[in-house]
C-alpha cells in the first residue's frame, strides 16, 4: 500500500492546501474559468469554496485534476 501511496501526488495533502495553492498560482478569476463553478466566480473565499468542494464529489475531482495537472507543468519546466 505505501507504494501506491508514494507515487500519488495528493497523499497528505489537504484540500484547503490544494486550495491555497491552485488560487495562489492561478489566481480567482482564472480558476473560475478553469472550473466553472459559482464559489470561484461570485464572491470567492476559500471557506465558501472548501464548503462547496467537501460536498460536490465532482467538482472536487476537477479540482484535484487542475492541481496535479499544475504540478506536472511546475516539474516541467524545473
Amino acid at each position: 500500500m505505501s507504494e501506491t501511496q508514494a507515487n500519488n501526488p495528493l497523499h497528505g495533502i489537504t484540500l484547503e492546501m490544494i486550495l491555497n495553492q491552485l488560487v495562489a498560482h492561478y489566481g480567482w478569476e482564472k480558476l473560475g474559468r478553469e472550473i466553472e463553478i459559482r464559489c470561484f466566480n461570485l464572491d470567492p473565499s476559500i471557506a465558501s469554496s472548501l464548503k462547496f468542494l467537501r460536498r460536490t464529489p465532482w467538482a472536487r475531482e476537477r479540482v484535484e485534476s487542475l492541481y496535479v495537472h499544475m504540478l506536472n507543468v511546475k516539474a516541467r519546466q524545473n
